[in-house]
């Protein structure tokens, strides 16, 4: 006769969780919703596609064109997604925290760069950023800052002989002044902007854990590093103007989480500088608010620390927001004439009813099929109440409250692989939550997703 010793706390701990069988099938289970998700989006869109329904993307769910090819990128793809699954977990267990961001951070860097270089050098990489739609198209027209930033809003509707091309006119004018910045530094072109895309966008791969750390959630930030690396969002990161937004806001949320209140008023001005240069990041006030509320603090003085941070930081949003008012820009009307220049253009024709949905297809392309059983590991103990303070939860949460908000507003239809990527990072703080037995498997899913539709498809940002 077999026994089996009891089901006590300390086998808990040790790693034996009373139902991992059931958890794994759940896993199982949301990995194929996100698999029928994504078919039928495919499907459907292919099919709207051949009865004319104007979805302005020839790839559905994705902003692309149907293009296999490989490039000078692909070996080296190849080979960091094979050394980070397999080294990976293990190093980020181990390594001294410095050296392990360090690791992290280049290792981000060598895939960003290797995926963009897929597409070629010209092509994927130095001319990305200067086609019509994009910032560089207007950086020689931007001769006095001031009288830009003056006449900013003026130009922003479409039909006028002096009106912004598609992405200029699409945010506020923080977006293009960093690559005016960059141009009157001597660093002008396309190389420069890929580049400061490319190197500015890695950050996350440093930013997200530093914020977990700073909150109390070593472990969870550990596991999350390896995820980070093989975003499969990096295929949008190089290059696109969305990885440095995505920079900038993590950078921002770091700072906010760090213990004491000397980094609140930075934070606070990396989160204005964010809200000025793509609007849809007002939504990230969520994920701040949630990093405040979970802010380690004294007992005695909790709510009141937090506050105080709270109110620096709030400072420090006002500063820069004044700044671009005293400029002659205004984000409230700058918004209102964004929806009205995005109805101008193809979001008139793109229908409401597939990319409400379709768009959540598009996210999980980005994040990776680990970030659907991740969230749905951190959603049980959220909807439980049973999750405490842990941001491994929280902060999760906090991105899909945003994306929600984004994708119902309907001014996301489509192109969020990039456009969401800044709340994309933040999903994948979750993935402590899933097995570490299993976390080499969900990399390697991570790392094909990236390779599959940089190779299958031709992405444009």
């Amino acid at each position: 006769m077999t026994t089996h010793p009891p089901r006590t706390a300390a086998g808990r701990r040790a790693g034996h969780p009373p139902r991992a069988a059931g958890r794994g099938g759940r896993d199982a289970t949301v990995l194929a919703v996100e698999a029928a998700l994504l078919g039928a989006a495919v499907a459907v869109g292919a099919l709207l596609d051949r009865r004319g329904v104007d979805l302005h993307a020839d790839a559905a769910p994705l902003y692309a064109s149907w293009r296999p090819h490989v490039g000078w990128g692909t070996v080296p793809a190849l080979l960091v997604a094979a050394a980070v699954v397999r080294y990976g977990p293990g190093l980020a267990r181990r390594a001294p925290w410095p050296r392990l961001l360090a690791g992290g951070y280049l290792a981000a860097l060598a895939w960003t760069l290797s995926l963009a270089l897929v597409d070629g050098w010209s092509a994927g990489f130095a001319e990305r950023l200067t086609v019509q739609a994009e910032y560089l198209h207007e950086v020689p027209g931007v001769r006095d800052v001031p009288a830009m930033l003056a006449g900013f809003t003026g130009r922003i509707l479409d039909f006028q002989p002096d009106s912004w091309s598609t992405h200029t006119s699409g945010h506020p004018p923080g977006a293009l002044l960093l690559f005016v910045a960059l141009d009157r530094v001597g660093l002008g072109g396309g190389t420069a902007a890929a580049l400061a895309c490319v190197l500015a966008g890695a950050t996350v791969s440093v930013s997200v854990p530093a914020a977990l750390r700073a909150l109390g959630r070593e472990a969870a930030a550990r596991a999350a590093l390896p995820f980070l690396v093989l975003l499969p969002g990096a295929v949008w990161v190089g290059a696109s103007a969305d990885g440095i937004f995505a920079a900038v806001l993590a950078a921002g949320l770091a700072l906010l989480a760090r213990p004491g209140r000397r980094a609140a008023l930075p934070a606070g001005l990396l989160l204005g500088l964010a809200l000025h240069l793509s609007y849809g990041l007002v939504l990230a006030g969520v994920l701040a608010l949630t990093v405040v509320a979970l802010r380690p603090a004294d007992r005695r003085d909790g709510w009141a620390d937090r506050w105080r941070v709270l109110a620096l930081a709030g400072a420090g949003v006002a500063a820069v927001t004044g700044a671009f008012v005293a400029a002659g820009f205004w984000w409230l009307d700058g918004y209102h004439l964004v929806v009205e220049r995005y109805y101008q253009g193809w979001a008139a024709d793109r229908p409401y009813g597939y990319w409400i949905w379709a768009n959540l297809a598009a996210l999980l392309l980005c994040a990776g099929p680990a970030a659907g059983p991740a969230l749905a590991r951190a959603l049980g103990p959220a909807v439980r109440r049973s999750a405490g303070r842990d941001p491994a939860v929280w902060l999760p949460v906090a991105a899909a409250v945003a994306v929600l908000a984004a994708d119902l507003s309907g001014l996301s239809k489509a192109e969020v692989e990039r456009i969401w990527l800044p709340f994309a990072v933040w999903l994948l703080a979750a993935v402590a939550r899933l097995p570490a037995a299993h976390h080499r498997w969900w990399l390697a899913g991570q790392a094909a997703t990236a390779l599959v539709v940089n190779h299958l498809l031709w992405t444009v940002s």
